[in-house]
């Protein structure tokens, strides 16, 4: 099952496309990290320096700066909500061709806590966490989660690229 974000901010649910499984020939990063807040750290770093990479574009551009925000919060969630003792969790990075956008996935292996949108259930204005989906969803250009087995779950954000220049 597949949830995603609609226009209007409530999740949606679509079948299973696997977009993480394309064709040969689509750029993709993928690695482990521990389940713990140095794991997240090093996922966001990585995260930036792989989109660096594959795009030319310097690590402290606002695109840049999108991915880490975007990757640290996935990842944070992942630590904080996702993680059981003693599991991973995976990045990867995809830059498929069309949209032009940079898909960035963080699996964890909490399939039965799914994310809650953050516009449903807003927290209390003076509370000091809880924010991370919804910078997620003003950041990304859009956000879902798949449990593609009994053992894990993936959240998903696309960050769209900026237009080259002319």
């Amino acid at each position: 099952m597949r949830h995603q974000s609609s226009a209007a901010g409530r999740p949606t649910t679509r079948p299973d496309d696997r977009p993480s499984e394309q064709a040969a020939g689509v750029p993709r990063f993928t690695a482990r990290f521990s389940g713990t807040r140095r794991g997240a750290r090093l996922a966001r770093r990585l995260a930036v320096q792989q989109f660096a990479e594959w795009t030319g574009l310097p690590h402290g551009c606002d695109a840049a700066h999108t991915v880490a925000l975007v990757t640290g919060e996935l990842a944070a969630n992942a630590v904080a909500h996702g993680s059981l003792p003693g599991r991973d969790f995976r990045l990867t990075l995809l830059l498929p061709p069309e949209p032009v956008v940079v898909r960035i996935e963080v699996t964890d292996t909490r399939p039965g806590l799914l994310p809650r949108h953050p516009a449903a259930e807003p927290g209390p204005p003076d509370a000091v966490s809880g924010r991370g989906l919804l910078l997620v969803a003003v950041y990304a250009g859009r956000w879902g989660c798949e449990v593609r087995d009994a053992f894990t779950k993936t959240v998903w954000a696309e960050v769209p690229l900026p237009a080259p220049a002319p």
